[in-house]
């Protein structure tokens, strides 16, 4: 009988491309072996078969659709009995040091539910993310992003990690749950680290845990798509998450940071400006803007109750968890520069 794997790496993949194989190539050459490869296909085309994904070692689940980032890493994790339970993108290849190095630091502070890895953007040498920091108006954007990664080549507490590549302690998700299937994609990991920081769980980056990514490989850096969900689930985190004292002053920052966003536009930079130049104009915008706030206020009853659930695992008081917000702190404009 094989023994209990000390990890379980989660792999959600839609295309399982020739990306894949390079990710679980990747995962073959760590240097410790006691974890298991559950990739998790939300094809509904057995594509991740076809890839040969198996031939790596790994166990495929299979979805008859795309359930989303969050609802394929939950399916994995239900069917792992591993104390920690890493993420891993599709469009992603790790060092041959990335579990140790996260595994590592997660030892080392039996209080870290979360582990940050340093993800750099392949074939640029530029920082993705070094843990994550948030805004005002519930946006979140990834720390360090396009710095050299020399800047950040020190461990730290951060805030908490990019699931992009990512290590959970069991026990944290056993008490705070798993991540929220309403996302279906993206800020879930901000969602989840958030509750875990409610929850009084610390977050440490791991700088020697180095991941290469294919940045928004998925779904494009400025697609309809993205944008959408983006401004949706930043609503969902801040209703979910912020406490009233941060509450009452996010349309502030929301405004300030659309202002930055048309003046990145006119300036032709930055998330909104990219997305100006792929031919989507600025009424798109508008529009998918006002179809996501009306997402949110279809939806304000069940978050108020999710809200609930979120205080009622707290281990901290709203004061120290402002003041650790504004410890990782983003202004509205670098969010709209980034």
């Amino acid at each position: 009988m094989l023994p209990q794997p000390r990890v379980t790496v989660v792999v959600p993949t839609l295309t399982a491309g020739s990306a894949l194989v390079e990710c679980l190539v990747s995962l073959v050459k760590q240097t410790r072996r006691d974890f298991e490869i559950v990739v998790v296909d939300n094809s509904g085309k057995h594509l991740a078969r076809e890839a040969e994904a198996e031939r790596f070692g790994a166990r495929v689940l299979e979805q008859e659709s795309n359930v989303g980032f969050g609802a394929a890493v939950n399916l994995a994790f239900r069917e792992s009995r591993a104390p920690f339970l890493a993420t891993l993108n599709d469009d992603t290849v790790a060092s041959s040091g990335w579990l140790d190095a996260l595994l590592a630091a997660a030892e080392s502070r039996p209080d870290a539910g979360m582990i940050a890895s340093q993800v750099r953007l392949a074939g640029d040498g530029r920082l993705d993310s070094a843990g994550m920091l948030v805004s005002g108006d519930g946006s979140s954007k990834q720390r360090g992003h396009l710095e050299p990664p020399g800047r950040f080549a020190d461990p730290a507490e951060v805030l908490c990690p990019s699931a992009s590549a990512a290590l959970y302690r069991r026990a944290m998700l056993d008490e705070i749950g798993l991540f929220d299937e309403d996302f279906f994609l993206y800020c879930e990991d901000t969602d989840l680290g958030l509750r875990a920081r409610w929850a009084g769980w610390k977050c440490l980056y791991a700088p020697e845990a180095v991941v290469d990514h294919e940045y928004s490989g998925t779904a494009g850096i400025a697609s309809p798509l993205k944008a959408y969900y983006v401004e949706r689930n930043r609503l969902q985190v801040l209703v979910k998450n912020y406490p009233a004292s941060l509450l009452w002053r996010a349309p502030w920052a929301t405004l300030t940071r659309y202002f930055w966003h048309l003046i990145s536009i006119l300036e032709d930079r930055g998330s909104a400006a990219r997305f100006r130049r792929e031919h989507h104009g600025l009424p798109e915008l508008i529009f998918i803007v006002a179809r996501a706030h009306c997402a949110m206020l279809f939806r304000a009853r069940k978050l108020w109750r999710k809200r609930r659930a979120v205080r009622s695992h707290a281990h901290i008081g709203a004061p120290e968890f402002r003041a650790l917000l504004e410890r990782h702190w983003i202004a509205p404009r670098q969010v709209a520069a980034l």
